[in-house]
């Protein structure tokens, strides 16, 4: 049975199977999703475990399933980096649920996944798809979360999204900051943008734009100056894509006036970037616009599943090949 996430957000007592799976690539939310329920299940004995664990030792884990006492106390299991390998294990112990509650994470799942098909077609298990947040989502929970904020001006607001990239885990740990700085509920945007380090994002959001823009010369000065770091990939990509979306959403209402157009978006380009963004619009269209979507999401899975690969050579070919597309 299909369950929507932002539903569960709302109220996760509406995830009413004892045996779910929870897959895609937005590890902020299924983070989320299993706070909200260790909140909701303080009662029981929560146990951490992987698949390969289970794997490894199927007898084990089976006794421990097996194991039901009127003295215990209910167990909710929580099992991450699941794929199809645990299908078979999955359906041994579908009838033994009883009163104890399993939840499987697993990162993306093709619509061939045996594992995903048989979740999705019973109608005793749940599947919950966790797909990556949009700009509204990431908007509402900060205004959720700086809720009574004196200072939660749309234009902190946006730096809060941008610094983002629609990623929940980062924005997640910005909010923690930002609360315990902002200890007495009043935003400063000085302030905030020596948190955010606003400058470093930035320095790669100008290289992003001229080559989005085209400007060959000064994107490979600015490629030979600026530092990227690994861990940051997932910055990077993002960041691109929120301005490729964005201009995809553009050429969506069809208007020949692109300021006409601009202004309909939502949420709004910020009023920095608008320079940009026009001249932008004019180098681009949907037919590329949808081709770079789908190599920047090929080069984050490959990022992703391949620990060393060299991702800041593959991050520089993207901004080149950006680069030229636009100035073709």
């Amino acid at each position: 049975m299909l369950y929507k996430s932002y539903l569960l957000e709302q109220n996760i007592k509406g995830l009413e199977k004892k045996f779910n799976l929870f897959f895609g690539e937005n590890l902020g939310l299924k983070n989320d999703l299993k706070k909200t329920i260790k909140r909701t299940n303080e009662s029981c004995e929560i146990l951490n475990l992987y698949q390969d664990d289970i794997l490894k030792d199927q007898n084990k884990f089976f006794s421990e399933i097996n194991n039901i006492s009127l003295f215990q106390k209910k167990k909710i299991y929580f099992i991450d980096q699941v794929n199809d390998k645990i299908l078979e294990i999955v359906k041994e112990i579908e009838p033994i649920i009883d009163t104890n509650k399993i939840f499987l994470f697993a990162d993306l799942l093709d619509k061939k996944s045996k594992i995903r098909n048989h979740f999705e077609s019973s109608k005793n298990l749940g599947l919950v798809p966790c797909y990556p947040d949009n700009q509204i989502g990431i908007r509402k929970i900060i205004i959720d979360k700086l809720k009574g904020f004196d200072g939660l001006s749309p234009e902190n607001i946006n730096l809060i999204v941008d610094n983002s990239n629609l990623d929940r885990t980062k924005l997640n740990n910005e909010l923690e900051k930002i609360l315990i700085f902002f200890h007495n509920k009043k935003i400063e945007t000085e302030k905030l943008e020596i948190i955010l380090d606003t400058k470093t994002n930035d320095d790669f959001n100008i290289l992003r734009d001229k080559a989005l823009c085209g400007i060959k010369k000064e994107t490979n000065k600015l490629l030979s100056e600026t530092v990227f770091e690994s861990e940051k990939s997932n910055f990077y990509i993002n960041a691109i894509n929120q301005r490729l979306n964005k201009l995809l959403d553009l050429f969506s209402f069809k208007e020949k006036n692109l300021e006409s157009a601009m202004s309909k978006l939502k949420p709004p380009v910020f009023w920095k970037d608008k320079e940009n963004f026009i001249a932008q619009a004019k180098k681009w269209n949907i037919s590329k616009i949808k081709f770079f979507l789908k190599e920047t999401y090929n080069l984050e899975i490959e990022i992703k599943s391949n620990a060393t690969i060299s991702k800041n050579i593959l991050i520089k070919k993207l901004i080149i090949d950006l680069c030229a597309a636009a100035s073709s």
